[in-house]
């Protein structure tokens, strides 16, 4: 791979991750319920499902994919439903208040942490039904690899180089999130934050919808 397309590919992979969207909202959410060192568990699921719609796109699956209007509209469907799913989780989580003595005497607010194993299933599955996703692949990885060589590194490469900024910005979202904890002191505020996020991951979810293959 050329260092000058590297280049190109490094910088449209700041545009893609900074864009807002599912994976930004679930870290933020995450960040701002468990704190930044347990969202590291879901952003490491969400990058585990980036490369793999980088292969399946990569690979020539992708293509496949959009070609058949009925793969799609099942991809797709899944993927709206389990981001309402999360969201209606989100919402409905369960918030306990227990003395903090950080707090001087006032309530602090608890919420009932997912286990490592659900954290990082959810940053997976998020990323892995997101047709979106699929379709930003098939349209960009095409324009990075040159077919004169050989296929498998420069998949390696894009993979790496896509994971290592995600990760930065991902976990950018999830401190950003976790700093704004010290201003949620009781349970109420809590909730609303829970319902906020949980509202968005719906929208997102439901937005998903709405989504259209390109004619092969």
């Amino acid at each position: 791979m050329r260092w000058e397309v590297w280049l190109a590919y490094f910088a449209a992979c700041w545009v893609i991750a900074v864009s807002p969207g599912s994976g930004a909202v679930l870290s933020m959410s995450h960040g701002l319920s468990y704190g930044l060192r347990k969202t590291t568990t879901t952003i490491f699921g969400l990058q585990t499902g980036l490369v793999i719609i980088l292969l399946v796109a990569g690979g020539g699956l992708g293509a496949l994919l959009l070609a058949s209007e009925h793969a799609f509209a099942v991809v797709k469907t899944i993927g709206a439903l389990y981001l309402i799913y999360i969201g209606v989780q989100q919402w409905r989580a369960r918030v306990d208040s227990a003395p903090d003595e950080a707090a001087q005497g006032q309530e602090a607010p608890r919420v009932a942490a997912l286990s490592p194993r659900r954290r990082f299933a959810t940053g997976l599955l998020t990323n892995v039904t997101n047709p979106k996703g699929i379709i930003f692949m098939v349209a960009v990885l095409p324009q990075f690899i040159d077919p004169a060589h050989a296929l498998a590194p420069q998949l390696a490469i894009l993979a790496v180089t896509m994971c290592a900024v995600d990760l930065v910005v991902m976990h950018g979202y999830a401190l950003l999130a976790s700093r704004m904890r010290g201003l949620l002191r009781n349970a109420r505020a809590v909730r609303w934050q829970n319902r906020i996020f949980g509202s968005v991951l719906v929208a997102v979810g439901t937005a998903l919808f709405f989504v259209r293959r390109h004619p092969a």
